[in-house]
């Protein structure tokens, strides 16, 4: 029970993912306190009020502010780094400033996390971070570069850092559902390509996911969830069939379709059911390792469109039915 009796902050807490795994930590597990760290006060707000729980605090700070995160982080043993900037266009046109909080915000965490001597931190990543091809996805591929090498700061002690990559998380705020909703009360979609296709996970699955990666986590690995993937076109027929079709043509920074786990990677990933974890090309921080997994064919790669699992029309429905769409 990785959570009994700790003192937990998430960063970016007040988001989707944040909100969501909160709940489940707070419902299944018996933590001493989790740390809700965001600058949107107004979600703060609203969540306090949803949850209402006496183990929850709110810390009102930005993940680019150092000293604030470290005060934040004072007695913590669990960080959870969710915060981000997350919307492509957004940071294409907004590149410093997806700079500031994806790198620059990922750093000022690395050293907080050194400083107050945690326990564990686990950082919430992205397949936009393979291969990436706007500057979103470059930002969080450095992320995942830095907190994996943080490891050699802390010198094998307190703290380890992991990341979690997966791919995109239905019905949140990033993904292309809400989006779709709003074009089905005009009977008419946008579609870049009919041939595009996306990971998909539930943000239960996703947090989920993140819980049994802290659970196992030994410092430098990425852990890798197996995923269906689906076709957009699916997606746009199981929400409404009939509807006009517009195919404008993949945007700038737009992939037809995503990578989960490289060639490159490959040679040092183990499989397990379920997941993979991509190990530390460098372990000198630690010298255990995944033994129980099993080793990769050279040349493996995890992509969308080469996917063994995929989820049909009849599975999206289903889902959509779930989410109450």
């Amino acid at each position: 029970m990785i959570f009994d009796n700790k003192t937990i902050l998430i960063t970016g807490g007040a988001g989707s993912f944040g909100q969501k795994f909160t709940e489940i930590v707070l419902n299944k597990y018996n933590p001493k306190s989790v740390r809700v760290y965001d600058n949107r006060e107004l979600a703060e707000v609203e969540m306090e009020r949803k949850l209402n729980d006496p183990r929850l605090r709110f810390f009102i700070g930005d993940i680019r502010d150092e000293k604030r995160l470290s005060r934040a982080m004072n007695r913590a043993e669990i960080v959870i780094h969710a915060a981000a900037l997350k919307h492509v266009p957004i940071c294409e046109y907004n590149p410093i400033e997806a700079v500031k909080t994806n790198i620059e915000g990922t750093m000022s965490l690395i050293n907080a996390a050194i400083d107050n001597k945690v326990e564990k931190v686990m950082a919430i990543s992205t397949d936009k971070a393979v291969y990436p091809v706007n500057l979103y996805g470059a930002t969080k591929m450095v992320a995942e570069k830095l907190l994996v090498q943080a490891n050699s700061y802390s010198g094998g002690e307190k703290p380890i850092f992991s990341c979690s990559r997966y791919g995109n998380v239905l019905g949140s705020s990033g993904s292309v559902i809400p989006l779709f909703l709003e074009q089905k009360k005009n009977k008419e979609f946008t579609i870049t390509d009919e041939k595009m296709t996306r990971f998909w996970i539930s943000l239960e699955e996703g947090v989920n996911f993140v819980i049994n990666s802290v659970r196992i986590m030994k410092g430098g690995e990425i852990f890798v969830p197996k995923i269906p993937s689906m076709k957009i076109i699916d997606l746009v027929e199981a929400i409404m069939p009939e509807a006009k079709k517009n195919i404008i043509g993949v945007r700038p920074g737009e992939k037809l379709h995503e990578v989960l786990l490289t060639e490159e990677e490959s040679s040092h990933t183990k499989e397990f059911d379920g997941f993979f974890v991509i190990e530390p090309e460098h372990p000198f921080w630690h010298k255990d390792n995944f033994k129980e997994g099993k080793s990769l064919s050279p040349g493996f790669k995890y992509s969308s469109d080469t996917n063994n699992s995929w989820i049909n029309r009849e599975k999206i429905l289903e889902i959509l039915r779930k989410m109450e769409i």
